[in-house]
Parts: structure tokens; sequence; C-alpha cells
């Protein structure tokens, strides 16, 4: 279980505090002093509940990009997931869902942005409790929790805060949850029709992605290489498109990871 010490995290932990699986991971990124403080402040939450406590440390700065250090932190849960074989709880909430909605929409999403915070690799059981904001706080305050503070939180050099701040008077908070569970739904269903047309053997007919649109074939190319753990751009998306479509046959396109795809006359297999 993800824990940063700020309010969400620590109200996720006190739910599963009984629960004799939870391990608490900590990631200090090195961002700013107090950051020293957080880390001591979790392990000693993790000591009280009697959970084992496993911490990361980078040396990010202070100018790091929201982004970079979202990023460090994801890397470090991932291998710790990995190596103590466990899952990813995070203390996402339907305030942060939103706000990253709102956040991809002024960035011209498409329609995945609609369904962020959806990785196949974590769980977020807040958001499937409906909590917010609000009621983590409540609900803090009823069980006498202690928390960190984020000084960050109210640095206007961050989008996300800026959004934050716009969205706190907004009202129609649940019609967007009701639009992102709609696109989920349709996510899903997409990914089930992919599933089921997906060949076994990993041969794919390049007649295939010539007669579909272009959307429709770029989100399937998404789907096969997610299946090998390749994730592409959707620039680089595009040119592999192009490829299946223009390449003469025997001719290779490069993936990820010095990995290459040979285009044969008819076909390409991954």
């Amino acid at each position: 279980m993800a824990i940063s010490g700020g309010v969400d995290s620590v109200c996720l932990l006190h739910m599963y505090k009984d629960d004799p699986e939870i391990l608490v991971a900590h990631f200090n990124h090195g961002t700013r002093p107090s950051s020293k403080d957080d880390e001591v402040f979790v392990k000693n939450l993790a000591e009280k509940y009697g959970k084992k406590c496993i911490v990361g440390h980078a040396n990010l700065g202070s100018n790091v990009s929201e982004e970079k250090a979202r990023n460090a932190r994801y890397e470090f849960l991932r291998k710790t997931a990995k190596e103590e074989n466990a899952e990813i709880y995070t203390a996402h909430h339907t305030d942060d869902l939103i706000e990253t909605i709102a956040i991809n929409l002024l960035r011209g999403t498409g329609w995945r942005g609609l369904v962020p915070l959806d990785a196949d690799d974590i769980v977020r059981p807040l958001i499937k409790k409906n909590y917010d904001k609000k009621k983590l706080l409540q609900y803090a305050a009823e069980n006498n929790l202690s928390f960190r503070q984020d000084p960050t939180n109210n640095e206007d050099n961050y989008l996300r805060n800026r959004v934050r701040e716009k969205l706190k008077d907004f009202k129609n908070k649940t019609e967007i949850l009701e639009l992102y569970n709609s696109q989920k739904n349709i996510k899903q269903e997409i990914e089930t029709i992919f599933e089921e047309i997906t060949p076994k053997d990993k041969t794919y007919q390049r007649a295939w992605f010539k007669d579909a649109d272009s959307k429709t074939a770029i989100e399937f190319l998404r789907h096969i290489l997610k299946s090998e753990n390749l994730s592409l751009t959707r620039p680089k998306l595009e040119d592999f498109l192009d490829a299946i479509k223009t390449y003469a046959p025997e001719k290779s396109f490069n993936l990820p990871g010095d990995r290459l795809v040979k285009i044969h006359k008819t076909y390409f297999v991954l």
C-alpha cells in the first residue's frame, strides 16, 4: 500500500489496518526539506499498526516536474510489488479522478483521457468506495488521525493545484463521475472485443489494418502491444500503422527495447 503520510493515504491505511497482508511502501522523492520528516512519520505509523514498511529514496530536487516525480514513484512501487509478490494499492479518491479528467480535457484528450487512473496493476479502493476529499477529512476527524501536510499542494506552479482550486466550487462532479463510469464500461467492452479477435498465434494480417479505419486500427495496435508489455506514444503507434500498411515485404520496424518486427508480404508476427 502506497503511503505518503497525507490525509488520503493515512485514512486508507487505517481502513485496512487489521488486514495482516498489508505492507506499507513509502517513496521519499527528495524534493523538499520536510521529505525526511514524512518518511519518519510513515515508518512510525507502519510500526504502530504492525506493518512492514519499505522505503524508496531519490534526490529529485525542488524543481522536478510532477510527471518525473510520479514516474519515479511508480517505478519504485512496481519494483516493490514484484519483489513482495503484492498488489499496489493507492489512495486516489474521486476528486483526484475528476481533477485528472479536467487536466486531460485541457490538454485535448482522446476518449482514453476520460478513463484515467485505471491501470490494470493498481487498486484504488477509495474511488470504488466513492470517497472524495471532504469525506476523507471527516473520516480522519472521526478517527482522530494525524497526517502530514504537503506544502506543494498550495503552490501555483503545478497545473493540478490550479485545476483543484478552480474545481472547488464546481457543482457537476456527479455528472463527471457518471461520464467516467460510462466511458470505463465502453473501454471494457472494447478490450473484450479485441481480446476475442486477437489471434492466439500472434500472427496479424496486414489487410485487416489496411481496411480498418485508422482510429480502430490504432486502438487494436495499442491492445496487442500491451499484451507484449510494450507501450508506444500516439505518434509512434501511427508510424507503426503506416509501416504495416506500406512497408515492402521483409522490411522491419523498430519497437522499444531494440525489438524488431518483420513485416512480411501479407502478415506480421509479434
